[in-house]
């Protein structure tokens, strides 16, 4: 018996997002073409068959953001229930971008740069095996004093400093470009030089891969860090690394003696009725389709959470050509800076303090949401729903730290409730429970750029601080220290500085047992 015979909700979804992938090469191109900050530098124009109807790209575009750009939103469907999923963290976090290209299946269509004649088709299912047979290849192994983890704000900090201290470093990172989130931020950054205060986010990060190339730094992009196998004979930490090739992937088995884990962090979702729906968005998520690719993600908005992120989303939608219909919040106050609230006042944005969504709306991708009042423990008080006509939610609740290679290491993880999650735990020079690893950026604790940035210069320079010459990494590392210190005494970054200590302390407690 088929799949779809057993399953006849997914087969008449299936009809409707058949005639969609048919009307995709002729609906409206979605792509922002005039942006008062941005300039899209887009490739040459390229072809690639999606349910086996022609879809045109550009060839620096990813598979699911060509198909935003052609107006398809459905990417596929939950396993259980066959709900339509769609873009949601742009950054290969999640999986709701799951497709079958070229016959490989789960392949993660927001980190995969489309390529002429390339086969796109939606799945029936998650988790299913390649069927033509073993993807074997033999991995190349390279030696490195520091291996970094991810090309982000931390990383690329990391980086430059081990590499400037004498160290030699390779940085790999799973998107097809480094950067990480500063590639999604067009406001200007606060703080001192330290923190490239002044740029915006997405020169910051065109900086900082300049000044990595200078000093001689190595990266590859399109590489995710595929596991941890230990120690070799020679007491190198060895990871597996897959690097995305046209056609296949590179295997590469690399020894490093010291490590630097900056994976950043995922975007979390909200549990109400919808919450899969294409069209609603993850924080970030909806910067990198806007941002990175260009494309405009709907017309009308409904944004949840007001702190810094949600805040700034909100003025960044309206310069890409969005409405902003709301912007609502549980707290009885704005958790974010005055001024980038003030900005979403001025446009006459209602910004909706103690309220929270109850449902997102839609067959096939959101055409509405309800929002309620809340009590004092945050709970939807009846009577006062509202229903607003949005065709987009983007959701600005928060992060969760991508850990999962520390924990497949063997570094001891503890919950610190004032960054509402889990954090691996590490001391003031962002060394973890097991020695020569070290943690910085989102995935020591969820913060932000400058924060990760400090924190990547710290790790890499405590690394140096082991060597021959200590006195050159020991006053970097003390001046980012200090940096970091004064940033955090900021009001909304002490909640932060109470769980970096807080993960001291433990850290102490853990090495005073070893002792």
């Amino acid at each position: 018996m088929g799949f779809r015979s057993v399953c006849p909700r997914l087969a008449s979804v299936l009809v409707v997002v058949r005639i969609e992938a048919m009307n995709a090469s002729s609906a409206k191109d979605l792509r922002i073409r005039n942006h008062p900050l941005l300039t899209f530098r887009r490739k040459r124009k390229i072809h690639f068959l999606f349910e086996g109807e022609k879809v045109e790209g550009y060839e620096n575009e990813s598979v699911a953001a060509a198909l935003s750009a052609a107006g398809v939103r459905t990417f596929g469907f939950s396993k259980r229930f066959a709900h339509p999923r769609g873009w949601f963290c742009g950054v290969g976090k999640c999986s709701a971008c799951l497709m079958r290209i070229d016959g490989i299946p789960n392949e993660r269509t927001c980190i995969t740069p489309i390529r002429e004649g390339m086969i796109v088709e939606r799945q029936d299912r998650q988790g299913e095996l390649p069927d033509h047979g073993d993807i074997r290849a033999e991995a190349e192994q390279r030696q490195i004093q520091v291996l970094v983890i991810g090309g982000g704000p931390a990383g690329l900090a990391a980086g430059i400093t081990a590499q400037n201290l004498g160290l030699s470093t390779l940085i790999i990172d799973e998107n097809p470009v480094a950067g990480g989130q500063l590639l999604k931020q067009t406001h200007k950054f606060f703080g001192s030089k330290l923190e490239y205060a002044g740029y915006r986010g997405f020169e910051i990060a065109e900086i900082m891969l300049s000044e990595l190339i200078q000093c001689g730094g190595r990266i590859l992009t399109s590489t995710s860090a595929a596991g941890y196998y230990g120690q070799d004979d020679s007491g190198a930490h060895v990871y597996l690394a897959a690097q995305r090739l046209t056609g296949g992937y590179r295997l590469w088995s690399i020894h490093a003696e010291r490590i630097i884990v900056t994976t950043g962090a995922s975007e979390n979702y909200l549990a109400v009725p919808g919450n899969s729906l294409p069209g609603v968005y993850g924080a970030g998520g909806v910067q990198a389709l806007m941002h990175i690719y260009g494309v405009k993600p709907g017309n009308r908005a409904l944004i949840v959470g007001a702190g810094n992120v949600g805040l700034i989303i909100g003025y960044q939608l309206y310069q890409a050509g969005v409405e902003v219909e709301a912007l609502i919040d549980t707290r009885p106050e704005i958790g974010g800076y005055l001024v980038h609230a003030s900005k979403l006042v001025r446009l006459g944005v209602p910004i909706l303090l103690g309220h929270t969504i109850t449902a997102m709306h839609g067959e096939d991708h959101v055409t509405g949401a309800s929002i309620a009042a809340v009590d004092e423990e945050g709970r939807a008080l009846p009577g006062t729903e509202k229903h607003l006509e949005v065709d987009m939610v983007v959701v600005a609740v928060g992060l969760s730290a991508c850990s999962e290679i520390l924990l497949q290491a063997g570094c001891r993880q503890m919950y610190v409730p004032e960054t509402g999650g889990w954090a691996p735990v590490h001391n003031e020079n962002m060394e973890t429970t097991q020695e020569d690893i070290y943690v910085a950026g989102d995935a020591a604790g969820v913060a932000e750029a400058s924060t990760a940035m400090l924190e990547g210069r710290i790790a890499a320079a405590r690394i140096a601080e082991q060597g021959s010459d200590p006195r050159e990494a020991l006053k970097v590392k003390l001046a980012a220290m200090a940096e970091l210190e004064s940033l955090q005494a900021s009001s909304s970054l002490r909640s932060n500085a109470l769980a970096d200590q807080r993960c001291h302390n433990r850290w102490e407690e853990l090495h005073a047992r070893k002792r």
